[in-house]
C-alpha cells in the first residue's frame, strides 16, 4: 500500500509541468497503473468533457477525444472551466476547443472533430479503454458490438432529469462492459429526447460531473487503482432519493 513518504516520480510523464501531488501523496506505484494506456472519450459535452477533466490527471499516455459538434453557450455551463466570450463566438468543434485546453496540462490529446459512426471506427483502433458519452448517438449498438468483438473495454455513460412537482429528479447511470463480461448489448439506438428515462435534455454541471466521476471511479476500479468488494458492473444514481445502486446489466 502507498505512504505518505516521498516517492519519485518518473521524468517521461506525459505531462506538461510537474505531478507533485503523486509526490506529496506517496501514489507512483498505483499511478504507474496508468501508463501505456490510450483513453478515447466518444462525445466531449456536459459528461464527457468532466470524464476528460478527471482522465487529463491520471498517466495514460494518449487521449482520443471524439466529437463532431460546436462548443456553444449551452456547453459553457455544463463544462468544466470558464470559457471565453470569444471561444463561444468562434463555434469551435468540440473537441478540439477541450484538446488545446487540456493539452496545457497533458499531452498526446489528440482531437478528431467528427461524430463516431460506423464509417470511421478505425478512430478507436489504439484505444485500450473507450468511454462512451455521446448520447445521441445512433451507430451506439454497432459502436459498443465493434468494442466488444474486438476486446475493447468501455464505459457507456447515460442520463436523464426533468421538471417535477419538487424541483428536478431523475437518474445518472454508469455501465461497463469489461473483457469476459457477457452482459448483453444494447439493440436499439438511444431514443429521441422525451422517448425514454435516459433521453431527457436537462443536463445541470454538477449532474454532469456526478455522472462522470462515477465512470471515472469505474475505470479505475477496473485498473486496479481502487480497490473493489463487489464487482458489479452498473452503477445508478438516484437523485430523489439521493441514492447509489450496483447491480449488473440484464
Amino acid at each position: 500500500m502507498p505512504s505518505g513518504a516521498f516517492q519519485v516520480v518518473p521524468d517521461d510523464l506525459p505531462l506538461v509541468y510537474p505531478d507533485t501531488n503523486t509526490t506529496r501523496a506517496g501514489l507512483a506505484t498505483l499511478n504507474n497503473l496508468f501508463r501505456g494506456h490510450t483513453i478515447a472519450i466518444v462525445g466531449v459535452g456536459g459528461t464527457g468533457s468532466y470524464i476528460l477533466d478527471l482522465v487529463a490527471k491520471t498517466w495514460v499516455d494518449r487521449i482520443i477525444l471524439i466529437d463532431g459538434d460546436e462548443f456553444e453557450t449551452h456547453n459553457a455551463y455544463r463544462a468544466p472551466g470558464a470559457a471565453a466570450q470569444e471561444v463561444l463566438r468562434a463555434k469551435r468543434n468540440k473537441a478540439e476547443y477541450f484538446a488545446e485546453e487540456y493539452s496545457r496540462m497533458h499531452t498526446g490529446i489528440t482531437a478528431y472533430p467528427v461524430a463516431l459512426t460506423p464509417g470511421n471506427l478505425d478512430l478507436l483502433e489504439e484505444a485500450t479503454f473507450v468511454f462512451l458519452a455521446a448520447a445521441d448517438a445512433e451507430a451506439r449498438p454497432e459502436i459498443m458490438r465493434w468494442l466488444r468483438d474486438r476486446g475493447i473495454p468501455f464505459i457507456d455513460v447515460g442520463m436523464s432529469f426533468r421538471e417535477g412537482e419538487g424541483g428536478l429528479t431523475g437518474i445518472a447511470k454508469v455501465a461497463a462492459y469489461l473483457p469476459g463480461d457477457e452482459s448483453p448489448l444494447p439493440t436499439m439506438p438511444a431514443a429521441p429526447p422525451g422517448d425514454d428515462d435516459y433521453s431527457s435534455n436537462v443536463q445541470v454541471a454538477e449532474l454532469n460531473a456526478i455522472n462522470a466521476n462515477l465512470a471515472v471511479i469505474q475505470w479505475k476500479r477496473y485498473l486496479g487503482f481502487y480497490a473493489t468488494h463487489d464487482k458489479r458492473n452498473q452503477t445508478v444514481y438516484k437523485l430523489y432519493l439521493n441514492q447509489l445502486r450496483n447491480g449488473d446489466l440484464t
